[in-house]
């Protein structure tokens, strides 16, 4: 497939009026919208805003390649837009970006399309073809400039192991189809022109190409591995590895050569880790804490969810009818309570822990955090005891890894299956058992016994705490910390904080939907229409779905959903509902404890007062153009 099927006339801009990275981004996603490319205008510009969090697309020399695969996409395609002045893009040259491709891949996007969208990323490398398109004079001379470079990409099958300064190298990025095959030429052009003979295999939405081999990797100087996503490690024992991210193979190629040629990393010691799992350099000590953290969480709630729904599917036959000394007793409702509670539930501690762990130690910490995580369920300190043995597993594994790191590189095996999970698991153990479950068990007794017997005008506040936290950053670390906290009572039988949080979590995204509905002159077309999937959004309880529109009228938006959550948070809180499954949205409504129609109720009356503050708030879309 040649690249000028994805990029037409139609999704052209020679001419783009913003002068910010989010005006920029606007107008791209408008014209890909116009030109029928698009399912949902408001997903797609939210899967581009999400990639650009995660690090910015302008990789300098004055271009920027937003991109995004989402399911929002009809059609894989690519939309240009060409600023004579200049766009603040946050490039990372810190120059200003002329030339941007805006990259949309459906979920479905076969290798063809992939591989014409990563050709286009690697033709920007060359500096002819950016010098001609900053003169191109017409849509037609764009895609006759693009054309002329397009070729088909050729597999390098021949071996270069052996070689003199050979170096091996691995590039991915999370979307993979733009910044992994940039950053692969960026080291393939840099390493011909230093004299060196280098093969680099890139990890792409199309799956991984040009694979090293063990002879490859054997014979090679060193390792490069420029990658923002997860890269298999573990065939990289005993070789010298330099990670960086995926930007430093495109802006720093000729420092990484160079330091792979002085063989300036240290030696890799392999346990099946992965490259995204070493980066914590440069990494705050907060954001590592909360990457850690969030890989448990994430893991976690699979068995709370599950474990919860069933729980309260089981309290359908009677509040007692798993009991069979209860004359509501019933079979099934024994069952259901046995699977959900005895099992699922039971697991979300020790799954917390071991995940945790994993995620500071790699494999080596998973067993030891595991058995952290049994025995702060055994030992009644709960959700926070398992947060306690996950780090400390973790660290304490990664402190046997620098014990015996001097140790003999044939007794790796031994290390991995024997002294990491004994050493691990029993320090672990030990300081759970003796030091950590008590102080921790009696922490936790006392904030679930402060918290059951909160006063009506205590629970409210906790209540608008709470609904303030979701709406603040939908989506966020404050969010998630609300959201953990929640899903941490479960565990210690406390339901009520988890009710107010995921009912204060649907309000965002339904305000929005009914402000679209009731001021229809202070939205967009292609916002009225991201308005109405934000019905759909908010009673499955995805607060993400207001993103895009605080995103671009944070001033007015986010004030006004904080207010509808903090009130529905409260009133779920006074209403005294309780829920066991921390998720779901509408459809478990009936399963809370308590009257689910009050419940709706809370939800109810906090969308409408965020929706009529977004309204009145918000100018008349006319009057916003005119400015």
């Amino acid at each position: 497939m040649r690249i000028t099927e994805l990029l037409t006339k139609n999704t052209i801009n020679l001419s783009l009026k913003g002068s910010q990275k989010s005006d920029v981004i606007e107008e791209l996603v408008q014209v890909l919208d116009s030109a029928g490319k698009l399912t949902n205008r408001s997903d797609f510009k939210a899967a581009i805003l999400k990639r650009e969090e995660q690090s910015t697309t302008g990789i300098g020399d004055g271009i920027a390649i937003p991109h995004a695969k989402t399911k929002a996409v009809k059609q894989a395609s690519i939309a240009f837009g060409r600023s004579v002045s200049g766009v603040n893009y946050e490039s990372l040259d810190g120059q200003p970006a002329h030339l941007f491709f805006m990259i949309a891949a459906p979920d479905g996007a076969n290798n063809t399309h992939l591989d014409a969208l990563s050709r286009l990323a690697t033709l920007l490398m060359k500096e002819e073809v950016r010098k001609q398109l900053l003169e191109a004079k017409s849509e037609q001379e764009v895609l006759s400039i693009i054309d002329s470079y397009d070729q088909d990409e050729q597999a390098e099958e021949q071996s270069m192991a052996g070689k003199k300064q050979f170096i091996v190298a691995v590039t991915a990025c999370p979307t993979g189809i733009a910044h992994t095959y940039m950053a692969a030429d960026a080291l393939k052009a840099k390493a011909a022109e230093m004299g060196v003979d280098i093969k680099v295999e890139t990890n792409g939405s199309g799956g991984a190409k040009n694979i090293l081999t063990a002879e490859e990797i054997g014979n090679a100087v060193a390792v490069i591995v420029a990658a923002d996503t997860n890269v298999e490690m573990n065939r990289f024992n005993g070789k010298h590895v330099i990670e960086a991210p995926v930007a430093d193979g495109i802006r720093k190629s000729q420092q990484l050569i160079d330091r792979a040629l002085k063989q300036d990393a240290p030696v890799y010691h392999g346990n099946g880790k992965s490259s995204q799992d070493n980066q914590q350099t440069g990494r705050g000590v907060g954001a590592t804490i909360y990457k850690h953290l969030m890989s448990g969480v994430s893991n976690m709630l699979p068995f709370v969810v599950g474990g919860g729904i069933l729980i309260a599917i089981s309290f359908i036959f009677g509040f007692n009818s798993a009991n069979p000394d209860d004359p509501s007793y019933h079979p099934i409702a024994e069952a259901l309570m046995t699977i959900g509670g005895g099992n699922a539930f039971a697991l979300m501690v020790p799954v917390l822990a071991g995940f945790i762990a994993m995620s500071i130690a790699d494999r080596p910490g998973f067993a030891a955090g595991m058995v952290g995580g049994m025995l702060a369920t055994s030992g009644g300190a709960g959700f926070l005891g398992g947060l306690v043995a996950g780090f400390l597993a973790g660290y304490l594994v990664v402190g046997l890894k620098k014990l015996f790191a001097s140790l003999p590189s044939s007794l790796d095996g031994i290390k991995t299956i024997l002294l990491y999970p004994l050493l691990g698991i029993a320090l672990t153990g030990f300081i759970m058992v003796f030091v950590v479950n008590k102080p921790v068990a009696a922490l936790n007794t006392a904030i679930s016994d402060w918290l059951s017997g909160l006063g009506t005008g205590n629970a409210i506040l906790l209540g608008i705490i709470l609904g303030l936290m979701m709406s603040f950053d939908m989506g966020g670390p404050v969010n998630k910390a609300a959201y953990v906290f929640g899903t941490g009572l479960l565990a210690s039988g406390v339901y009520g904080p988890m009710a107010a949080i995921m009912a204060a979590g649907m309000v965002p995204p339904l305000g929005i939907a009914i402000a679209s509905t009731l001021f229809k002159n202070k939205f967009s077309r292609q916002d009225k229409e991201a308005g109405k999937v934000n019905y759909i959004m908010g009673l499955s309880f995805i607060t993400e779905g207001a993103i895009p529109f605080a995103a671009a009228d944070p001033l007015r938006v986010i004030p006004s959903v904080m207010v509808g959550s903090a009130i529905t948070g409260g009133l779920s809180m006074m209403f005294s509902i309780g829920l066991r499954a921390p998720h779901g949205g509408i459809f478990v409504f009936p399963l809370v404890e308590g009257n689910w129609l009050l419940y709706l109720l809370a939800v109810v009356i906090g969308a409408i007062v965020s929706g009529l503050l977004i309204g009145f708030l918000k100018k008349p879309v006319e009057q916003e153009f005119s400015k």
